[in-house]
């Protein structure tokens, strides 16, 4: 699945970059602490025979034949599932996943072919657990075929997983239904009786029921379609491959579809409501050039016929990998040449990327159980930038897609984040795994190793490791092994499941002689929380490094952790990037002569931050002042990043941290001015809390300042490339917001102009965001915009147009934004995590946007679901810039009181470690920052 990348930018903590990881989830009932029952009780009264929340593994099926009759003017559904089973052990009671589903008829069949003979199941359902258990009269004998049959029926899901109901309005205003499924994690339990979980995998042969004014497509091509009664088509799909219950899909809509062959014979096809099927071209195009890139680089042909890929009207994740059939949310797949902006292309081409990587990595091999959630995931994040650096160079993913490793470390570097790998049982915890740590962390731990092995080694390792796992399940330990057994391709030999180095290698690859251990090395990144602070002193040519586990706001913590560190550097003497392996506590590597500087962590390549002690930070800060150009933009981008980390935990002053920031005067990159902005922006956002007006307007206006001149620079126009697209989009944005005078007379010359042509004159897509901003802070311009937003086809105006609204300063309309775009009717509710963020980030807004968060708590639990990201990203984006006692005692006490429906999730407790630290953080630092503001150096500004 996706993370859907934020678009609300400014006064974002994360910023642009930041990606939200909205995504999906299931009803659940409220979850106790623990999962064992000692004699659970069905419905109807009677003891459940299974008293845990996994399902026994002596039942293993083999094949699903399920017939599905979907009503769209009922809103209702019947079905029909066939599962093939057999026992490895006997057994009178066959376990397996149902919700909220009505079972009318279960029977057993034994045996194969005409000779079947059938009995009737006793069904008991065990709601708490999502479970039924099926009784047979006598025990199924070991290894013998059996076939169980249950006739069921359910309503469509009113929320954004299972098999629930979509619509949409079309040009003339007519509401049309549709209904499509996300099963991911544990929701195809709501379509049909399964075993829902990812290491059952099993073919499916899917028969869909619907009116001849619709189609149906599933996760296989259609053999055939047959009338069975007047008016009702059944449309017969072709047996999948061997997959997980996630991965079904199947669409009953109106859509129509473009379509493509690949190279290889594989038959592409976009689908979407008929009004935007002409935005489709684009990622049909990049869909085809990307699965022909995968064929390729894996080396293992995508087994299927076909892949198509749906926009679906509402859609609460990014995208979603079903196998032949991946879904998305339109602002994910469709572009629009005219109006669709640069960040819109840029997401489209990684959202597909990342699903059609899926396509292999998660669905041909997938995790044996959701603790390992990050060998789908974040596989399938640092595949977008392998392969989207190869099929799209224009788009520069490099320059800007390690930006989110800062966003990982923003949540890892709390006590309460949690390993890469890690346990987790009921439901809500399965869904809490779809975050910043699984996706992010994983992707550039994964780049780290990459960086490390070298790009031909690592590509060894996962296409051996492909190979050996197609169609079957894996953990952890299995990825490591498939990597253990290649060696990087510079003079290495392999010794006892090693990978060796004669002494003639060279220092600038000196990973040291030792031989390199991938599977304990990657331990150490997955199996423990956090990230290591590497220590660096300089003491003549001696180099001596420490490193410790770095945690926000804590001055020493010592847990005991130990990372195996790929450590790279560069030196005021070498620009080719030298390597260290540390393994232990301390260590020291000796130089070949005395440096000026030296700068660990070559590109952002490693997933650690660095601090110089002594006058290695003053010698950094002149070299950023003096030539910044002597590093990479990534170098710089993550000096910023590391030195702000560094005044969290009192290693660095403030003052430091903000002289380091000076020389952004002079800078032109997006990766570092981003950085800047990240850590700047949310101090102010700190201030707004304590309302510290005096000095918030003058830090307000040292960031505009600082920048003035690169926002001078840039043209009201689309040139460039996508990043700088992005840079300019941003800062116009930026600058509009902040009341900086030429851009805001500019941006209501052009919306006065756009309001005068109704909304039909074509504004440059990189400055809209800075135009519509500015013309939502009237209350004429704000209504004019919510009228254009109402029939609008373009994504991308939409949500220009929904941040636009939620920055306006009247109280009124924001909490009529709030209100409306809960109830979703004209603004969707899948649009309202990102509108109650962006209210939540807004001065005015923030108290509305905390309490509506805290009168609705168990309606948006019903829609979006304990546990799931988009319910993070709401009780993050409301109240994680909160920075007074009184505040942080009003959260503590909300969450306390909500008790088992949302007490125990994991980002209650990582928003209220945030705002304990906002509190320690403008107490020691809010008056050196007045100090700061006041001293002469910023006269030169």
């Amino acid at each position: 699945m996706m993370s859907l990348s934020v678009k609300w930018p400014l006064g974002t903590m994360s910023f642009l970059l930041s990606s939200l990881l909205i995504l999906l989830t299931v009803s659940t009932p409220s979850w106790g602490q623990s999962s064992e029952t000692t004699s659970p009780k069905a419905s109807d009264g009677t003891p459940f025979p299974w008293n845990k929340m996994r399902l026994p593994e002596h039942i293993i099926p083999g094949h699903y034949d399920l017939m599905i009759h979907a009503n769209l003017t009922t809103l209702t559904f019947k079905g029909t599932t066939a599962i093939e089973i057999t026992a490895s052990q006997r057994t009178n009671t066959i376990i397996l996943h149902s919700n909220h589903l009505q079972i009318s008829k279960a029977t057993l069949k034994k045996g194969a072919g005409e000779r079947q003979s059938e009995e009737p199941l006793r069904v008991l359902e065990y709601p708490p657990h999502e479970q039924i258990a099926l009784l047979a009269p006598e025990p199924l004998v070991v290894g013998l075929p059996y076939t169980v049959v249950i006739e069921y029926a359910g309503n469509l899901s009113e929320s954004f997983h299972g098999f629930y109901k979509s619509t949409y309005r079309t040009k003339e205003g007519e509401v049309r239904i549709l209904a499509s499924t996300q099963f991911e994690p544990v929701a195809a339990r709501m379509a049909f009786p399964c075993f829902d979980e990812p290491a059952f995998k099993a073919s499916f042969l899917i028969k869909i029921r619907r009116e001849p004014r619709h189609i149906a497509i599933s996760n296989m091509p259609l053999v055939k379609s047959v009338t069975v009664a007047e008016g009702l088509i059944e449309d017969h799909f072709d047996v999948t491959v061997k997959m997980s219950t996630y991965l079904v899909a199947f669409i009953i809509s109106d859509f129509k579809s473009v379509s493509k062959m690949t190279k290889s014979g594989v038959k592409v096809s976009v689908y979407a409501v008929p009004d935007k099927i002409n935005q489709a071209d684009y990622a049909l195009d990049a869909a085809v050039t990307l699965l022909e890139f995968y064929e390729d680089y894996f080396s293992i042909p995508y087994p299927l016929p076909k892949q198509d890929l749906a926009a679906i009207p509402d859609f609460q994740a990014g995208a979603m990998e079903n196998w032949g059939l991946t879904t998305y949310r339109e602002s994910s797949l469709l572009f629009d040449a005219e109006k669709s902006s640069a960040s819109s292309k840029l997401g489209i081409t990684l959202t597909v990327s990342h699903e059609l990587a899926h396509q292999w990595f998660g669905n041909l091999v997938t995790m044996e159980w959701w603790n390992d959630l990050w060998l789908n995931e974040g596989f399938a994040k640092f595949m977008e930038f392998v392969s989207v650096s190869v099929t799209h160079p224009e788009l520069k993913v490099e320059d800007y897609f390690f930006g989110k490793c800062f966003d990982a470390m923003e949540v890892d570097a709390l006590n309460s984040s949690h390993p890469v790998s890690t346990p987790v049982e009921n439901p809500a915890q399965i869904r809490e795994m779809f975050d910043d740590v699984s996706y992010e962390k994983g992707a550039c731990i994964l780049n780290m190793l990459r960086d490390y092995l070298s790009a031909e080694a690592f590509k060894s390792g996962i296409v051996q490791y492909l190979q050996k796992y197609s169609y079957k399940n894996t953990k952890n330990e299995d990825l490591w092994n498939s990597m253990a057994s290649i060696c990087p391709t510079d003079g290495t030999e392999r010794m006892d499941g090693f990978c060796s180095r004669g002494q003639h290698s060279s220092s600038s690859s000196h990973w040291r002689q030792e031989g390199l251990d991938v599977k304990t090395m990657m331990n150490t990144w997955t199996l423990q929380k956090g990230f290591p602070l590497i220590t660096v002193t300089v003491r003549g040519r001696n180099v001596h490094m420490r490193q410790e586990h770095y945690l926000k706001g804590a001055d020493t913590t010592e847990t005991g952790y130990l990372w195996h560190v790929p450590l790279t550097f560069i030196t005021s003497k070498s620009n080719s990037a030298h390597k260290f392996l540390l393994k232990t506590k301390t260590d020291v590597l000796i130089l070949p002569e005395e440096v000026e500087w030296i700068k660990f962590n070559v590109g952002m390549n490693g997933y650690y931050i660095v601090h110089y002690e002594d006058d290695g930070w003053d010698s950094l800060t002149g070299l950023l002042q003096g030539t910044h150009t002597a590093i990479s933009s990534n170098d710089r981008a993550s000096l910023i990043n590391s030195a702000f980390q560094l005044v969290s935990n009192g290693k660095l002053p403030i003052e430091k941290a903000l002289d380091l920031t000076l020389y952004l005067k002079h800078e032109t990159e997006i990766m570092p001015v981003f950085q800047g902005l990240n850590e700047l922006i949310p101090m102010y956002k700190l201030m707004e809390k304590r309302e510290m007006n005096e000095v918030e307007t003058q830090f307000k206006a040292f960031l505009i300042r600082l920048l003035r001149d690169l926002i001078d620079k840039q043209t009201w126009t689309d040139e460039g490339s996508v990043s700088q697209r992005m840079l300019r989009s941003q800062l116009l944005l930026l600058a509009c917001v902040r009341k900086y005078q030429p851009c805001v007379q500019r941006a209501e010359g052009y919306f006065r102009d756009w309001k005068e042509a109704n909304g039909n004159l074509r504004l440059p897509s990189d400055v809209t965001l800075a135009v519509f901003a500015v013309g939502a802070q009237t209350p004429e311009g704000w209504d004019f915009l919510y009228k254009k937003y109402q029939s609008s086809l373009s994504s991308t105006e939409k949500e220009q147009i929904e941040f636009a609204l939620c920055t306006s300063q009247n109280e009124e309309k924001l909490r009529w934004l709030l209100d409306q775009s809960f109830k979703g009717d004209i603004i969707k509710t899948q649009e309202f995590p990102g509108i109650l963020r962006a209210v939540g980030r807004n001065p005015v807004g923030y108290p509305l946007a905390w309490q509506f968060l805290r009168e609705n708590w168990n309606k948006l639990v019903e829609k979006f679901d304990l546990g799931s990201p988009s319910i993070a990203y709401m009780v993050m984006g409301t109240t994680n810039q909160f920075s007074t006692r009184a505040r942080l005692e009003e959260v503590k006490g909300f969450f306390s009181s909500l008790k088992e429906n949302g007490s125990q999730l994991r980002c209650v407790q990582q928003t209220i470690e945030t705002i304990e630290e906002n509190i320690r953080w403008m107490d020691k630092n809010f008056d050196k920052i007045r100090l700061w503001l006041q001293n002469e150096k910023l006269e030169l500004l």
